[in-house]
């Protein structure tokens, strides 16, 4: 890569990303009361703040306002996901570089009126979703997840479907700094699912490929493996659809139990996803169709046509067609 090459990338002024973190994802859902109580009274996410309709549903381990936004709406989607960056001038950067690319703005950056405020923008990815970036939100109120408890402690990564995946793998890497981890394959269907990072943490944002445009899950970190294994069995004893699990990737390393909840949308306990040292880490490429890369344990349901279509959602219509960039 040349010196100019690296001019480009969407980085500060010490070389570092832009995007720190992953903050939350919102929801929009047609039976908004079923869902606000799956999410808080199954699921243990605290209603840090609600309204007529509009719910910021918390982890209780995390300083983020929070992890979920549901808001009521006649139509399932996914509003959109937030990425974190340390300062306003950042954002700034990120909108400007972004705009100058010819990536459409939803609006410039301002004050947000959120809870917890800051300063942000949001922007459409290639294939239409928006996307938020973010700094100075207030840190909230939180606290360690105890021993025992089988509750979040924070989101820990959102995978996305897409039905151009190369090319929405090209945007994060290009447009947002975003770097490949790893890569999973089959035989049958060439690459599938591409993971992604924005620090050390082996992927906060995944891209799946799929026939249409949608959420294919949302994954929330649990305090470790015997607070996870005790939220997978709660879950399955109150009679939660269980899509996949309990088990261990490969990719990541990090634990699964793949849930439904009440409008379908795929939801993950997880623990332990890999840290990565960032200056030795090499993408790999996985086989798909090795059950130790998709469950190095074997105690997961086996992964087939059934289970991999349950992630797959429904599509989010109404999407902005974004132009190419």
């Amino acid at each position: 890569m040349t010196t100019s090459d690296l001019s480009a990338l969407p980085t500060n002024d010490r070389g570092e990303r832009l995007i720190t973190h992953l903050r939350h994802v919102d929801l929009a859902v047609p039976d908004y009361d079923t869902q606000l109580r799956f999410y808080t009274e199954m699921w243990g996410l605290s209603p840090e703040t609600t309204d007529d309709g509009i719910a910021f549903l918390a982890a209780e381990g995390s300083p983020e306002q929070y992890s979920v936004r549901l808001r009521k709406a006649d139509e399932k989607r996914l509003d959109l996901i937030s990425f974190g960056a340390a300062t306003t001038d950042d954002v700034d950067a990120m909108a400007q570089r972004l705009a100058t690319a010819g990536v459409q703005l939803v609006a410039e950056p301002d004050k947000l009126q959120t809870p917890g405020s800051g300063y942000g923008f949001r922007f459409f990815d290639n294939d239409g979703r928006t996307v938020e970036i973010s700094s100075d939100v207030a840190v909230r109120q939180h606290r360690r997840i105890e021993e025992g408890e089988s509750i979040p402690v924070k989101l820990s990564h959102v995978v996305i479907n897409s039905p151009n995946p190369e090319a929405t793998v090209a945007f994060y890497e290009k447009h947002l700094s975003f770097a490949l981890s790893d890569t999973l394959h089959s035989p049958h269907m060439g690459e599938v699912m591409w993971f992604m990072r924005t620090n050390p943490a082996h992927h906060s944002l995944a891209i799946a490929r799929c026939p249409h445009v949608s959420l294919h899950h949302a994954s929330f970190e649990m305090r470790g493996i015997d607070e996870y294994m005790r939220g997978s069995g709660r879950l399955m004893r109150a009679g939660v659809e269980k899509v996949w699990g309990p088990g261990r990737h490969l990719a990541g390393k990090n634990t699964f139990t793949y849930f439904l909840d009440p409008h379908g949308n795929t939801i993950e306990y997880t623990t332990e996803l890999e840290e990565l040292d960032e200056d030795s880490w090499h993408p790999h490429l996985y086989d798909f169709s090795d059950p130790e890369v998709t469950d190095q344990w074997g105690t997961a349901n086996p992964m087939s046509e059934f289970v991999a279509k349950q992630s797959f959602n429904d599509p989010d219509r109404g999407v902005f067609v974004a132009p190419p960039v």
